[in-house]
């Protein structure tokens, strides 16, 4: 039970965001999103694309929001998380 509540406890102010960025840019995107360990890629039909996949803390959302569409990420989507468990 005690595992149940602190994986709850664990998602309280953070979101999980989905963006596209410019595979040239990956590696300066990812120094702006820590995530859990590491960012997950999956690359886009598009060629020279890729989506990224991140946790962020929402208190740092609207700034880091702001660096990422400087760095070039574009379609970004952020999602509500109800659960993270390690």
């Amino acid at each position: 039970m005690i595992f149940r509540i602190e994986s709850v406890q664990r998602a309280e102010g953070k979101k999980y965001i989905l963006l596209n960025v410019p595979n040239e840019k990956i590696e300066e995107i990812t120094g702006l999103l820590p995530g859990m360990k590491a960012p997950t890629l999956v690359p886009l039909a598009k060629e020279g694309w890729s989506s990224m996949h991140s946790v962020i803390e929402e208190d740092d959302f609207w700034e880091v929001i702001g660096r990422l569409k400087k760095a070039g990420a574009e379609g970004i989507l952020v999602i509500p998380i109800e659960k993270m468990i390690f």
